[in-house]
């Protein structure tokens, strides 16, 4: 059994960087595969970033190729969400999940398929 709860959400300019935290209650928190995802008001929840469960893969959306940066300390049981350069359009709330058994380039359609999901965290990107 996993637990999420993320944090680091906020208000920042366009153009500005924030930090999200999603840390983790559980046992087999190494095992699983973190990532994050986003919806936006009226809008779908869309995929973000995904890392595998070492640390050592990560797949990002198109959207945010080159500005986003997931990592993860296992010994911490957290996932993080460097997000840099932020746009407007990025305004979402913005949920942690966790998964096994799924590649990380299916993330992006196959939300149904996370086994554990947080809360959320807003971001809100002024302009």
């Amino acid at each position: 059994q996993v637990q999420l709860v993320e944090s680091g959400g906020g208000l920042v300019q366009a153009g500005g960087s924030l930090k999200l935290s999603c840390a983790a209650s559980g046992r087999t928190f190494s095992t699983y595969d973190m990532g994050w995802f986003r919806q936006a008001p009226g809008k779908e929840r869309e995929f973000v970033a995904a890392i595998s469960s070492s640390g050592g893969i990560t797949y990002y959306a198109d959207s945010v190729k080159g500005r986003f940066t997931i990592s993860r300390d296992n010994a911490k049981n957290t996932v993080y969400l460097q997000m840099n350069r932020l746009k407007p359009e990025d305004t979402a709330v913005y949920y942690c999940a966790a998964t096994r058994g799924l590649l990380l380039s299916l993330w992006a359609t196959s939300k149904e398929g996370m086994q554990y999901w947080g809360k959320g965290t807003v971001v809100t990107v002024s302009s």
